[in-house]
């Protein structure tokens, strides 16, 4: 059990009998009354986010979250399936549970899926990508002025904003938390 004063971004704990992860929080003592802790917070399952006000006393069970190093095998429809390095047993996942992810993710990939009692509930991509650029604007010579982007599309078919000097065919890394262009791949 956790008490809602012990709250942090990032902790899991479980209300009503849901899932959910602290986002913000906030430690409110004001000049008249009792104690309390803002929270914004949002349900793992669902994906709604909740802003409520706890007392620093309230308790509340931790969600245990598994995390799992998948590798990501092929699509076939809606369903994306992921195989279990160690047990290869495969799991078939619903778009919307891999939406994100999918933008940086190609055949054979490893991806982060999180399950939440033994549900799978989310897909991360790792943080840098590299991937091949497949289609961009050529760069005209002599435009060369500083923070100039154009925008080229990878090999897994999201757009992402590149400096003009990139062309098709270089291997470029990417953050895939913010989608930014991080350089060209080594």
């Amino acid at each position: 059990m956790i008490s809602a004063g012990e709250f942090r971004k990032g902790m899991t704990f479980e209300m009503d009998g849901e899932p959910n992860v602290v986002i913000d929080f906030q430690h409110v003592k004001p000049g008249k009354g009792a104690a309390f802790v803002r929270t914004k917070y949002r349900n793992i399952l669902t994906g709604a986010t909740r802003e409520e006000a706890f007392n620093p006393n309230d308790k509340f069970p931790k969600a245990h979250i598994e995390t799992k190093q998948m590798q990501y095998l092929y699509a076939d429809g809606d369903l994306y399936y992921f195989m279990d390095q160690e047990t290869y047993e495969q799991i078939p996942l619903m778009q919307e549970q891999v939406e994100e992810a999918m933008k940086w993710l190609r055949e054979n990939d490893e991806a982060t899926i999180k399950f939440y009692k033994d549900q799978a509930f989310m897909v991360e991509a790792p943080n840098f990508v590299d991937l091949v650029v497949t289609e961009t604007e050529p760069g005209v010579k002599g435009d060369t002025a500083t923070n100039v982007t154009k925008t080229a599309t990878v090999e897994t078919g999201t757009d992402v904003q590149v400096p003009i000097f990139i062309e098709e065919g270089e291997r470029i890394q990417i953050d895939t938390r913010t989608g930014e262009y991080l350089g060209r791949s080594k």
